[in-house]
């Protein structure tokens, strides 16, 4: 009887966790460094209903602000990164912030170094997916920029050398 009222329990439980806004598909991108650069890192995705939570911890950057953009191919085998072609836009739309509605479905905020040229970020957006759709980030790049992005030069937001590449893949 106590087995039974046990396993009846646990039936509740798995069920009021099943209802649960939890996590869905999740991805990795792991940095490297482009020819001459130290940068690298790891940048993790999770799909949470409408939002994707980004999570970044990159290493080797020069302190202050840096381009951070998911790119449309996920090839990083030129040494430059620039195997990874243009931002990710499956959507047609000008490359902007990423608080703004008309952006790039590639553009993330921009990641911040501080003096040992560690940044960490953590942001959801609601742009793009995992695993599904036109706005699915898998199989793409991520990379990491030189200079900061003014979120207004187009298409790419005038931030320089691409110092660090990562393949998107989902876990």
């Amino acid at each position: 009887m106590i087995r039974l009222i046990a396993v009846a329990a646990a039936g509740v439980v798995l069920a009021g966790c099943a209802g649960m806004p939890g996590s869905g598909p999740s991805a990795t991108a792991s940095l490297e460094a482009t020819k001459g650069n130290t940068t690298a890192g790891t940048v993790n995705f999770v799909q949470k209903g409408d939002k994707v939570a980004v999570t970044a911890k990159v290493s080797g950057l020069a302190p202050g602000s840096h381009g951070f953009h998911i790119h449309e191919k996920g090839d990083c085998s030129s040494g430059d990164g620039m195997s990874a072609g243009g931002h990710f836009n499956p959507q047609a739309k000008p490359h902007a912030h990423p608080a703004t509605p008309d952006r790039h479905a590639g553009d993330l905020p921009m990641l911040v170094a501080d003096s040992y040229g560690e940044a960490t970020l953590t942001v959801e957006l609601d742009v793009i997916t995992i695993g599904a759709g036109a706005t699915d980030i898998v199989g793409r790049s991520v990379i990491v920029h030189k200079d900061p992005d003014d979120f207004k030069t187009q298409p790419t937001g005038n931030s320089g050398a691409r110092v660090a590449c990562g393949v998107i893949r989902k876990n």
